[in-house]
C-alpha cells in the first residue's frame, strides 16, 4: 500500500516552532542549554502539549520526552521519530526543535485523520545533543541507545563546576541517588536505580532536520535524502622547531615551527581537494609560540578534523595526510607529535527507508538529493541499532548555529509532508 500524498496543514508546526524559540536564555537568537530553566521549560510545555493532542507522554530518567500513540496490532516495537530540543549558545530556531515540531505536527495528523496506527508510533525530544554546557555530546540519544550508562554524570562538569549529576538533580531527575558513594566505594552497581533510559524496542527512527549546509539551496532541490552521516577524525598536531632571533638567523638555518605548519595544511587542502566530495578537512584553531613578533615560532598547534561517509576511504586519507606531516616535517628538521581527539565512524542510513524517501518525494513532486550529512546527529546512534533515516530541507545559505539560521516555511512544509507520508508508510500501511 502505498502512502497518500498527505496535504499536512504546516500553520501548527510553524507557530510550535515559535513557541519552541521562546524558551530561550537572553542575548540573541535561541539559546537553551540542557538542564537549564529554559530547558525545562520547553520540555515540559512539550508535555502539556502532546498530551493535549491525544498522546501519551512521559519523561525519561535523563529528560528525553516521549509522546506516544499505541498500536492496534503491533504495540511492543516502535516507529520513533523526532530531534533534539538543545541548542548551542546563541543559536537558531530550526536546529533540533525543527525536527521536534514537525514529529508533533506529524503524529498529531495522522491520529486525527486516520486514528490510532496498526504499528506503534511515537515521538521523541531528546534532552541533548550539542555538547554545549557540558563537554560531552548526544547525552539523550546516548543513553537511549547505550552508549552511556549514566556514570559519565559524576566526573563530567561545565564550566562552573556543577555536574551533570547535580544537574539532572536539581530537575528533579532522581534516579541517581547514592551514586557518587557507590562510585566512592568502588562499588560495580548500575547507575540507575529502578530502570533503564536504554530501549530496545526501536523498530525504526526517522529524523527530520535542517541542511545546515549550502548544498540543498544551490542545487535547488527541496529535500535531502541522507544516504550517510559522515565519520569524522579529530587531531592535535604538535610541530617543533626552534625559537631563535628573527634578525640574526639566516632563512637556510632556521626550523621555523609555523612555516612548517603552512605547508602542511597547504598540503592537506591540497590533498582533500584532490580527494573529492564528500570528504571534507578542516584547521579551525592554531596556536603559535612564542607568538612575538620578532622571534621564530619554537612550537605551533592546530587541530584537524577530516570527514568522509566511507571507513576506508577516511582511513586512507588521514594516513597518508599525516605520513606527509611527518615527511614535511623531516625535510625541515622539525619535530612531529599528533594525538588523537576524536573518532567516529559513518553511520550508513538504511537503504530501503531511503528508498521509500526517495519514492515519496517523486510522488510529491518535490525535486529531491541524495547526499552525506557532514554534521553529526541523534539518527547515527540509532544506525546501528535499527533501520535509520534522515531527511533535510534547506538552510538559506548554509547557515546554522546562528541567530541567522532560516528555511523557509514552504520548504519546512515540504519537509514535514515527506516526513508524514513516510510515518503513514511505516506505522499504517498494511503491507509494511
Amino acid at each position: 500500500m502505498k502512502p497518500p500524498v498527505p496535504h499536512v496543514p504546516a500553520g501548527e508546526m510553524l507557530k510550535l516552532l515559535d513557541e519552541l524559540a521562546a524558551y530561550s536564555a537572553q542575548g540573541p537568537g535561541v539559546t537553551r542549554l540542557l538542564y537549564t530553566p529554559e530547558w525545562q521549560g520547553v520540555q515540559h510545555f512539550l508535555q502539556e502539549r502532546m498530551a493535549g493532542l491525544g498522546l501519551e507522554v512521559r519523561m525519561d530518567q535523563v529528560g528525553n520526552v516521549y509522546g506516544t500513540l499505541a498500536g492496534s496490532q503491533v504495540s511492543d516495537k516502535v516507529i520513533l521519530t523526532g530531534s533534539h530540543i538543545d541548542t548551542v549558545v546563541n543559536g537558531g530556531r530550526y536546529d533540533g526543535a525543527y525536527g521536534v515540531a514537525a514529529a508533533v505536527t506529524a503524529l498529531h495528523y495522522l491520529l486525527e485523520t486516520f486514528g490510532p496506527p496498526l504499528r506503534t508510533l511515537a515521538v521523541v525530544s531528546f534532552c541533548e545533543e550539542e555538547g554545549s554546557r557540558f563537554p560531552l555530546t548526544f547525552w539523550g540519544s546516548g543513553n537511549v541507545t547505550g552508549l552511556y550508562n549514566g556514570k559519565e554524570s559524576i566526573d563530567c562538569a561545565d564550566v562552573n563546576g556543577i555536574t551533570l549529576a547535580a544537574a539532572m538533580a536539581a530537575c528533579g531527575l532522581t534516579g541517581n541517588e547514592g551514586l557518587a558513594a557507590e562510585a566512592a566505594a568502588g562499588l560495580e552497581q548500575s547507575f540507575w536505580r529502578n530502570s533503564s533510559p536504554v530501549r530496545s524496542d526501536i523498530a525504526a527512527y526517522v529524523e527530520l532536520h535542517i541542511e545546515q549546509g549550502i548544498i540543498l539551496e544551490r542545487t535547488s532541490r527541496k529535500i535531502g535524502v541522507v544516504q550517510a552521516i559522515a565519520g569524522q577524525r579529530r587531531y592535535l598536531v604538535k610541530v617543533g622547531g626552534t625559537a631563535n632571533h628573527a634578525g640574526t638567523t639566516p632563512m637556510g638555518l632556521r626550523q621555523d615551527a609555523l612555516a612548517g605548519s603552512a605547508e602542511m595544511l597547504l598540503a592537506l587542502e591540497r590533498s582533500a581537494l584532490a580527494e573529492g566530495d564528500p570528504l571534507v578537512a578542516t584547521t579551525g584553531r592554531l596556536e603559535v609560540y612564542p607568538g612575538t613578533s620578532n622571534v621564530i615560532p619554537g612550537e605551533v598547534q592546530f587541530t584537524l578534523d577530516i570527514r568522509h561517509s566511507e571507513a576506508g576511504v577516511l582511513e586512507r586519507f588521514c594516513a597518508a595526510v599525516l605520513a606527509e606531516f611527518a615527511e614535511l616535517g623531516r625535510r625541515r628538521g622539525l619535530t612531529l607529535e599528533v594525538q588523537m581527539l576524536l573518532e567516529t565512524a559513518p553511520a550508513p542510513m538504511d537503504q530501503e527507508l531511503r528508498a521509500a524517501l526517495e519514492e515519496i518525494c517523486l510522488q510529491q513532486e518535490k525535486p529531491y538529493l541524495s547526499m552525506v550529512s557532514g554534521a553529526g546527529h541523534d539518527a547515527q546512534l540509532f544506525a546501528p541499532r535499527c533501520p535509520a533515516a534522515m531527511i533535510f530541507v534547506p538552510s538559506r545559505g548554509g547557515i546554522s548555529h546562528s541567530p541567522g539560521e532560516y528555511t523557509s516555511p514552504e520548504d519546512l512544509a515540504a519537509g514535514l509532508e515527506v516526513l508524514t507520508a513516510i510515518l503513514y508508510r511505516l506505522a499504517y500501511a498494511e503491507d509494511t
